[in-house]
């Protein structure tokens, strides 16, 4: 692929900085909030988490786009390459964008695929000094602002701050109506908050069936083995009704797992707290450390809110913590089969360390 004609376009931040680049993917303005993730490979995984709906997304690795993009092939219902239909981010902020690519399983590049899913992109960006500036301030909104070849000036006036996590983004990547990824005997439930395929992929490969239902479905009446609950976007405390509802499970004693954002609702349904992190945890290369043993996981990661494990009942207790900056990366019941892992077990991108989870969850099953 050729370089075309260079445009300019803007990502500027709520306290006001601006960081001039240039475009490429769609060129249109966004608006979201502007996290960092410190990958190295896996953007078009990374791009198609439901968990980053909302976001402006920025590649602290210097070279994205090289390997282009995998072709659209389906298998067993999902996207293979991909962890859901769409992408999710609002904009993507990069050092320096590779115009060509090589990859055996390459279809067509980062730009083109962008261009048709509508999403803006920035290159040529200070990434390092942006990162360096979200990890002292905090994550911020910001919007990102393509020239008209007229006035950018003007456009950057026109475009407003919108944050992301004021809206129920669940709602918007969940799905509509119960699913079902047939497999053995066994079934468990899975409440998509927006769930990455690979979960039902890990499932799917112990031979679990999968009912996938929408988040603000009452599954307490479904019969299944154990219930799962999704990653996802945004607050947890927006999912109200959600919560409500693995209330309810809790009293029926059905294994119950929970995954990033699941974490965080099994926690407020057991009675506990969460907060938002300054800067979240978004890459693949986060330490965990599994409290009561000497073993550190190095695991991947997608989640801008923590669980505050001083707000734990007493028949609870943290499972893992972050060596980085201590906080929680999971709970478990000190009696029944309830656990819930912070950072995603089923990798895609990223380690599979951790993936030992879903074997523990399976075998707890009735």
């Amino acid at each position: 692929m050729k370089q075309k004609q260079k445009i300019k376009a803007k990502l500027i931040l709520e306290d006001g900085s601006e960081f001039t680049g240039y475009s490429f993917g769609f060129a249109g303005n966004a608006n979201g909030e502007v996290v960092f993730n410190t990958g190295m490979v896996g953007y078009p995984e990374t791009m198609t988490d439901p968990s980053y709906r909302g976001q402006i997304l920025v590649c602290t690795y210097p070279l994205i786009g090289n390997y282009g993009i995998p072709s659209y092939k389906k298998e067993d219902g999902m996207l293979k390459n991909f962890e859901s239909d769409n992408i999710h981010i609002r904009a993507l902020i990069v050092s320096d964008y590779s115009f060509e690519y090589s990859h055996w399983s390459a279809e067509k590049s980062l730009s083109d695929w962008m261009i048709e899913e509508k999403i803006p992109g920035i290159y040529g960006i200070d990434t390092r000094m942006l990162t360096r500036k979200l990890r002292d301030k905090g994550t911020m909104l910001g919007k990102v602002v393509v020239d008209d070849k007229s006035n950018i000036n003007l456009l950057t006036r026109q475009t407003g701050f919108e944050d992301p996590n004021m809206k129920n983004l669940v709602g918007e990547v969940s799905v509509k109506k119960p699913v079902e990824y047939k497999a053995g005997p066994q079934k468990i439930i899975l409440v998509d908050c927006g769930t990455k395929n690979n979960i039902i992929r890990a499932f799917l490969g112990r031979n679990i069936t999968v009912i996938r239902v929408p988040y603000n479905y009452d599954f307490t009446n479904i019969d299944a083995n154990g219930i799962v609950i999704s990653n996802g976007p945004g607050d947890p405390k927006m999912n109200k009704v959600t919560i409500e509802h693995v209330k309810n499970a809790i009293e029926q004693n059905k294994p119950i797992l929970g995954i990033c954002l699941g974490s965080q609702i099994l926690a407020l349904a057991a009675g506990a707290d969460t907060y938002k992190l300054k800067y979240g945890h978004r890459g693949h290369n986060q330490p965990c450390n599994e409290l009561g043993t000497k073993r550190c996981y190095i695991t991947s990661q997608n989640h801008g809110y923590a669980v505050d494990s001083s707000t734990l009942a007493e028949d609870w207790r943290e499972w893992f913590v972050n060596d980085n900056d201590g906080t929680n990366e999971g709970i478990v019941h000190i009696s029944k089969p309830f656990f819930a892992s912070q950072f995603h077990p089923e990798a895609s991108p990223g380690p599979d360390d951790s993936e030992f989870i879903f074997d523990m969850f399976v075998r707890a099953l009735k």
